[in-house]
């Protein structure tokens, strides 16, 4: 980052900053009932209570299909053909639904991507600020400093002067 020479003044970075946004709201009311009902479906399609979900109910329907009596069973061993056709339906639309939400998820960390930009530049051109502030007053106490030791020599010089 390029300093000037003179730095910022308090009102001067206070006029420069943008009130800070709630992204995540932003996006939400962007959002359409269908990608809403996408983000949803990502969401807990991706979790491991799904998972469970999907594994005990394809326990169930092969030990029911494999063990119940004869006439209970839908689905018979050993080729399960429904089994396979709703469980390809059951892919078949949620793929789809789990894209479209997980684009629409990229496009909500883009946003907030943009966002922490936005902040990160902020806070640099402050702490550019404070910097310079800082390297001023340093440069202000060595300032002093050497005056207070030239006063100091001349003070010793002075009163060498009048013992002599």
């Amino acid at each position: 980052m390029q300093y000037q020479e003179k730095p910022f003044h308090f009102h001067e970075l206070k006029k420069l900053r943008q009130p800070v946004r709630s992204i995540n709201i932003e996006h939400q009311k962007r959002l359409s009932r269908l990608d809403r009902l996408a983000v949803w479906t990502t969401e807990k399609v991706g979790t491991m209570g799904f998972f469970v979900v999907v594994l005990a109910w394809t326990v169930v329907w092969l030990v029911w299909n494999t063990l119940a009596p004869e006439s209970l069973r839908f689905d018979p061993f050993p080729a399960f053909v429904f089994w396979l056709f709703l469980s390809n339906v059951i892919q078949i639309f949620l793929m789809p639904l789990i894209m479209v939400g997980q684009n629409l998820q990229g496009r909500h960390a883009e946003i907030r991507a943009e966002a922490d930009y936005e902040v990160n530049t902020k806070a640099e051109r402050e702490i550019g600020a404070i910097l310079l502030h800082l390297e001023n007053q340093n440069n202000l106490i060595l300032k002093i400093l050497q005056h207070l030791e030239n006063q100091s020599y001349f003070i010793e010089e002075t009163k060498n002067f009048t013992k002599v």
